[in-house]
């Protein structure tokens, strides 16, 4: 009976660690895209003539800021998440193990916000640029 317990708890950290593993994931993915946002915010391809473009452009900055400031603490706790789940293999009373899981709740609510607040972001950005873009003329 005892080792059919350990394989359950091997078998939920495993699916924890999985959690994770696709956090980091999707994060990468983030970053690529913040690379790709910051580069078009920082280009010339927008009409010069839009009323308000500067302000638009250093507000959309300055958010891309805070979110990327928000991804660095949420990975942080990602790493310290893990970490922890490492440890919680050895531990060998039922406190551990409900302690991982609202860590584990928690930091999920974290990612899930940070994702929201880019793709939130990511869509004004891309609502604004697509109206305002230089047209290519034909030559």
């Amino acid at each position: 009976m005892e080792n059919k317990t350990e394989d359950q708890k091997l078998d939920t950290i495993q699916k924890l660690h999985l959690d994770a593993q696709k956090w980091k994931s999707s994060f990468s993915l983030m970053n690529d895209e913040l690379v790709f946002i910051e580069q078009l915010l920082h280009s010339y391809v927008f009409e010069p003539n839009t009323s308000n473009l500067f302000e638009r452009l250093q507000d959309f900055l300055e958010r891309l800021k805070l979110i990327k400031i928000d991804k660095t603490n949420v990975q942080n706790l990602m790493v310290q998440h893990e970490n922890n789940l490492g440890g919680s293999i050895e531990c060998r009373n039922s406190k551990c193990d409900e302690d991982i899981h609202v860590e584990h709740e928690k930091l999920k609510a974290n990612v899930a916000n940070c994702f929201q607040q880019f793709q939130i972001l990511k869509s004004e950005i891309f609502n604004y640029a697509g109206g305002i873009l230089k047209s290519r003329r034909p030559d």
